[in-house]
């Protein structure tokens, strides 16, 4: 595949994948083959066996199904952000898993991926994840969004001044929690901000433990909330 141009030097991306389908499990591993950045360490049929494998085995980014038996993939999402060191989770769901991809989200997932995705996109979305950049599928973002935003889903309080995760904040992280709130990859606020990718990563690491997100999408509709991002 043309993507391998953007292959890391450093060790390669270890992925879990969690499905209960083993045809679905077969066909990303077939696909994520074809990327030498990214290795399948790990497949789990249920959400249980998700979190006990990446318990034990070092793991970068695990791609897990929302409807899986023994242990559902919200359940599965919550105890893996709860891991030391935690991975990137992002939940693979079907347009019809609106609800389920709020709920996940809320819970700590880095993002979400329609099944029916390309290989290309596949493969962005889990180096974007490795990467600590949300992983967000265009054709449902704007409707989970919208729907976390106006319902019961809030991650803050809408107020700013009174919320105290955000007063903790420096104006230099106040500035880049904004660009997280506009969608921008932590390149594109490197670009904006001329600082470099390990400083970026510094700011959006401090911007979570200070605020109490789980990942930049929560801390994205945070902004939004807070009025920082349009």
């Amino acid at each position: 595949m043309s993507d391998l141009h953007g292959a890391r030097a450093a060790q390669p991306v270890r992925v879990l994948l969690a499905d209960d389908e083993e045809m679905i499990r077969h066909g990303v591993r077939l696909i994520l083959r074809h990327a030498e950045d990214i290795d399948v360490v790990a497949e789990a049929a249920n959400g249980a066996e998700a979190v006990e494998l990446a318990a034990r085995t070092p793991v970068d980014v695990a791609l897990v199904d929302i409807r899986m038996p023994v242990l559902d993939g919200l359940a599965a999402i919550e105890r893996l952000v709860a891991l030391d060191p935690k991975p990137q989770v992002v939940m693979l769901t079907t347009f019809g898993d609106e609800e389920n991809v709020t709920r996940a989200l809320q819970a700590g997932a880095s993002g979400f991926l329609l099944k029916d995705e390309g290989p290309q996109e596949l493969i962005s979305a889990v180096r974007a994840a490795a990467a600590g950049d949300a992983v967000l599928s265009p054709g449902v973002t704007g409707h989970v969004v919208k729907r976390m935003l106006q319902g019961g889903g809030r991650i803050g309080t809408g107020n700013a001044a009174d919320d105290q995760r955000l007063t903790a904040l420096t104006d230099r992280e106040r500035e880049v929690l904004a660009m997280l709130g506009e969608g921008l990859s932590n390149m594109d606020i490197g670009r904006r901000l001329e600082i470099g990718l390990g400083t970026v990563k510094t700011h959006v690491g401090r911007i979570l433990d200070k605020t109490g997100t789980q990942s930049r999408v929560q801390a994205a509709l945070l902004a939004h909330q807070a009025g920082l991002a349009g």
